[in-house]
């Protein structure tokens, strides 16, 4: 059974003008999707959707086999993951105290965090390199320390699906390496579900199994890096002339634009 079924959604932010149409997909556990388009084609509404963030106006998402909206908040606190473009920092929360907040679906009605509560927070922090950052204030730290903060944090849920609107942003190119190579090994290695979105292409070619590519609202194309991602494809949908190889090392498409 897949972990998630997208069945012939519709989404309006405005009566009458779709911003998203006719969308179905699936995603099988495991498995690392990445959603791929130009600015204003549905990527982050489609992840609001599968927050349960929006609501369809037609057509249903299913998790697990069930209807997203039977699931209580917290249930699917525990079971997704979400990782937004925008996010607020107007107070200064520890490092440590913003990634314990992952923690806060397991709770359980207790105020305060437990010992392993800390301990998988503290692992959260080593593998996005910020655990020498955990009494920083968050609102003392670089655009892409915040960033991995908030991986942290939502890795912290330890729920089997998250979702992340362009992770790699605000990134050096070390860190967007690195990160985008930490999704793929716990998709790998654990069985973590992951549905990025990202305009970085080459790196959605080189971790992806799969890439959803959208346009005005619609699934232009789904299947492996090698089959989405042609020439023609992206000219038509990206309007931008680009040369399509493979990667001399890593035998990946690569993306090249020329003009």
């Amino acid at each position: 059974m897949p972990v998630l079924t997208i069945d012939n959604v519709s989404f309006s932010y405005l009566a009458g003008v779709p911003t998203l149409r006719n969308v179905s997909c699936t995603v099988q556990r495991g498995e690392f999707l990445t959603l791929v388009g130009p600015n204003g084609s549905g990527k982050s509404t489609l992840l609001k959707l599968l927050d349960r963030i929006f609501l369809p106006i037609e057509g249903a998402i299913y998790l697990e086999g069930k209807p997203l909206p039977s699931y209580t908040r917290t249930d699917l606190a525990r079971r997704i993951a979400f990782v937004p473009q925008e996010r607020e920092t107007q107070f200064p929360f520890t490092v440590e105290e913003i990634v314990l907040m992952g923690r806060a679906p397991h709770a359980g009605g207790h105020l305060f965090e437990s010992a392993q509560d800390r301990e998988i927070a503290r692992r959260m922090m080593e593998l996005t390199d910020i655990g020498h950052l955990a009494d920083h204030a968050i609102t003392n730290l670089s655009g892409g320390e915040r960033q991995r903060a908030f991986i942290a944090r939502a890795l912290a849920q330890q729920a089997p699906v998250i979702l992340l609107d362009e992770p790699t942003a605000h990134l050096d190119i070390a860190h967007q390496v690195e990160i985008f190579r930490l999704l793929r090994s716990l998709s790998t290695d654990s069985g973590l579900t992951v549905i990025s979105v990202s305009h970085d292409l080459n790196l959605a070619a080189m971790h992806s199994d799969r890439i959803a590519m959208l346009q005005t609202g619609t699934l232009a194309a789904l299947g492996a890096p090698e089959d989405v991602l042609t020439a023609d494809r992206i000219r038509t949908v990206f309007k931008a002339d680009v040369l399509v190889d493979r990667h001399p090392k890593l035998d990946s498409p690569r993306v090249t634009v020329l003009r």
